[in-house]
Formats: structure tokens, sequence, C-alpha cells
């Protein structure tokens, strides 16, 4: 009986259907990029926030216009340049000389998925203006809070901290996502297939939504339910603390990254249309979630070396 139970679908067969058709749908648009464009997909059912970094031209903006397209939520663009205030994300308050009331007109936060493209362009406290957003779902402008639409997410995308012009993300900021991506260059194959095709812009206006709001919101719950057994989370646990005396970690992943873990790992196994989370869901996504909250010892050592070291350092029972 608890073998039936584990192995029964958790969800829907016509949502499962719509999960793989978005999914197959964003791959169609991000060529050769299956792993990424699933990881992306399990960071919106956990409910958590999406960072896109690498060099330009690589697809980290076709990656959030696709996911965008394809799930059909209320969508804003917000171009981060040096200039941008936090008003200009946030929205602002303006006198109404006919109420004689100031009344507040929202930014592009505002909505339910936020394009944050080059985030790493704006200054630290146009950055910072997010946090609240990411954090609670609310916005506080002059003592007052705004509840922001569900459900929200961010994708964020930024270029690498060593090129002219970009102020790197603190700590603080870089936690609340709870995914950190990177592309890198094609194969060989998908490069002549993208060369050879429609321009990615014409092709990502022409596709049709294959999610809604109300269809995201009940994978996110069934997502939540996905079973994470005593032994899976011992293993979550022991990596977090290999983290904190890893050879060469400053600082180790804190609890709020284990529970970004556990949920990612719930998603993955979702997507895989399993009820239940392996060991392989966390091992999945592990360098993704954990790699952006390490902080070595030596500034200019590869985070993601250390979280594979981590991974490499735990072995599963």
């Amino acid at each position: 009986m608890h073998a039936q139970a584990r192995n029964s679908p958790i969800l829907p067969e016509p949502d499962h259907v719509a999960l793989a058709a978005a999914i197959a749908q964003v791959e169609s648009l991000v060529l050769g990029k299956p792993r990424q464009v699933r990881l992306a997909f399990a960071c919106l059912l956990a409910g958590g926030h999406l960072l896109i970094e690498d060099l330009p031209g690589l697809g980290k903006t076709t990656l959030a216009q696709s996911l965008a397209a394809t799930v059909g939520l209320a969508f804003q663009r917000s171009q981060f340049t040096s200039d941008l205030l936090p008003s200009d994300i946030l929205g602002v308050s303006v006198f109404d000389q006919a109420q004689q009331a100031f009344r507040f007109h929202p930014g592009p936060v505002f909505t339910q998925l936020l394009l944050a493209d080059e985030i790493n362009r704006a200054p630290p406290r146009t950055q910072s203006a997010l946090l609240e957003a990411m954090a609670e779902q609310t916005v506080t402008v002059d003592g007052l809070t705004h509840a922001l639409p569900q459900p929200f997410l961010v994708i964020a995308t930024q270029n690498p901290v060593d090129l002219a012009g970009t102020f790197p993300l603190p700590d603080s900021q870089l936690d609340r996502f709870l995914l950190r991506l990177s592309l890198g260059y094609p194969d060989g194959e998908a490069e002549r297939q993208m060369l050879a095709s429609a321009d990615r812009r014409e092709l990502i206006a022409q596709c049709q939504p294959q999610l809604d709001a109300p269809r995201v919101l009940a994978l996110r719950a069934a997502t939540r339910r996905v079973h994470a057994s005593a032994a899976l989370i011992d293993y979550v646990q022991q990596l977090l603390a290999q983290s904190r005396r890893q050879p060469g970690v400053r600082v180790g992943l804190s609890p709020r990254a284990g529970l970004a873990l556990l949920q990612g790992a719930r998603a993955q196994a979702l997507i895989a249309g399993r009820n239940h989370v392996l060991p392989d869901d966390v091992q999945a996504l592990f360098s993704e979630i954990a790699s952006h909250r390490l902080v070595p010892e030596d500034a200019d050592a590869g985070r993601e070396q250390l979280a594979k070291s981590i991974l490499h350092a735990v072995a599963v029972d």
C-alpha cells in the first residue's frame, strides 16, 4: 500500500501534459540547452527567483523571454542601467491635486514575471530595491506596503563582474535567487541550427502560452507535496555541514540554502514525473543553488568548483 502511494502520480494528467509542452517549447527556442531550461522550470515550480549569468550574446535574455512567453504570466521588462533609480522599479507616490492626496503609481515590479535585464549595471541602491519584493512579495513605499501579484517571479540577467560598468551583486541579494545559471557557448549542431533558422525574437513573439497563472500556482502547490524522506533530508543536512568545514570555504551554506535545495529538488522530481525526491534530484541542481551562496577564502577561487568539491565529499548512504 505504501509502495502504491509512493508511485502514484502527484500531478493531474492535464497539468503534466501542459508542463511537458511548456518545457518543450522553451527548449525549441533555447537550442542545445535542455539542462538549463529544466533548471529554469524547476526554479519556477519551486517558487524561487532565477539569475542567469554569462557573457553577452549567449542567450541570457532569450531564455528569460522564452520562459516569460511560455508560462502565460503578466510580464514586464526593465533594462537596468547606471542611472536607474529605485522608484523606477518600485513606483512613486504623486500628489493628486483633485483628490488632495498622494496616489501611488506602481512601477514595473508590479507584475507576475519581472525581467531585470543586466541587473548588475545598476548601482547597489537600485539593486537592493528588489530585496523586499523578492523576499516578501511586497513593496513598501512611503510607509505603505503593497502586495505584489501572484505568482511573482524575478528573472535577472547579468554580465560577468569583470566586465566594465558592472556592480557586483551583494551576498544578501545573491541569496534571494534560488538558482544561478550559466549557459555557455552552444555546441556546433545547435549553433548551426540557430544560424539557419528565423530570428529568436520573431519565434518568441509567435509562440503561444502553455501555462497560465492558476496552473503555475497549482504546479507550485504540487511541488510542495513531493515527498522528501528522512534519509534524503539527512543527505541535504550533510551537504550543508560539509560546506561549513570544506577547505577553501570561508562562509558555508545557511539553513535557507538547505530549504532552497530541498524545494528545488522537489521541483526536479515533479518535472521527472515522480512524487518523491531522489539524491539525483539534489545533485542535479546543487551547484546552481550552492555556488553563488558560498564565500571562498580566496577571492579568485571558483565557487562552482568549491560546490562540486562539497558534493563529491559527501557520500550517498
